[in-house]
């Protein structure tokens, strides 16, 4: 790892000690500058987003498709980037380690590892198999010796088994296992955001905000550390491109293009060759 990813690991992880932080989640590498250029300290990639600027669902990318994808968001930006790794493209622990060793080397300062199986009928993986592959990504990262940080998701929220109990077992359960941060999508209520902020402590929690449903000022006193977008920052860009170009076909008129960033703007916005 180079001098400047191992320093922005440190950062990264100085940005989990005190505070609280929004990292939000750009989709391709002119989307990480505008994020980087708006202020904020560390960016972390997005499946979904990364998956529908291929014309793919989410989850239907490769690993390797992945690791190109996390060299070139952190080779874009000056701040930290945490990369969204999905399930770790693998099932048995030893494999994810293998992957997760593959992804300490694209320049990332976190990774994120959830125990969704893509089954609607069994959605997660067995308590026991999941926090052995957190283990394993715990070994693949302090074998690297790159000081990349490991959060670990638990799913149960956005996959039909919103079960707060269940989700505090595993989420402690991780954090024994070695991760460094612990992160539950789909929480809403501010209650249930408090019960995992207290079953972790002291190690940090990330929440996910898709829609206008807090605030970071509520967040940051519910004691969250970290705040991020997951694909909500591309579902609106899609949003505004998407109404435009409906007008166009079904009324024939071009009032949306109005909204759109004046061309200056944004094309200064990136360096020339």
């Amino acid at each position: 790892m180079t001098t400047n990813a191992a320093e922005r690991c440190r950062e990264f992880r100085a940005l989990h000690q005190t505070g609280c932080f929004v990292i939000p989640n750009p989709w391709d590498r002119g989307s990480a500058q505008l994020l980087a250029q708006l202020g904020f300290r560390a960016l972390a990639t997005t499946s979904s987003g990364m998956a529908w600027s291929m014309a793919r669902r989410d989850n239907a990318v490769s690993l390797d498709e992945v690791l190109s994808h996390l060299r070139s968001i952190a080779d874009s930006v000056d701040i930290p980037v945490n990369a969204d790794f999905e399930g770790g493209f693998a099932t048995a622990p030893a494999a994810v380690a293998a992957n997760v060793a593959q992804a300490t080397t694209t320049g990332i300062a976190g990774i994120s590892i959830e125990d969704s199986t893509g089954d609607p009928a069994n959605p997660l993986f067995d308590f026991g198999l999941a926090v052995e592959r957190i283990r394993a990504a715990r070994h693949a990262i302090d074998v690297s010796g790159s000081g990349i940080l490991l959060t670990a998701r638990t799913e149960g929220f956005i996959v039909g088994r919103p079960d707060l109990v269940e989700t505090i077992r595993r989420l402690t359960a991780f954090a024994e296992a070695g991760a460094d941060c612990l992160y539950a999508p789909g929480l809403r209520a501010l209650a249930d955001v408090v019960a995992v902020v207290q079953a972790v402590a002291p190690k940090p929690v990330n929440v996910l905000v898709g829609s206008d449903f807090t605030t970071v000022a509520e967040l940051s006193a519910a004691g969250v550390r970290r705040i991020s977008v997951g694909g909500a920052l591309a579902r609106a860009a899609y949003g505004g491109f998407l109404d435009a170009a409906r007008e166009i076909a079904e009324h024939g008129t071009f009032a949306g293009l109005t909204c759109g960033v004046p061309f200056a703007e944004i094309n200064t916005a990136f360096p020339p060759i």
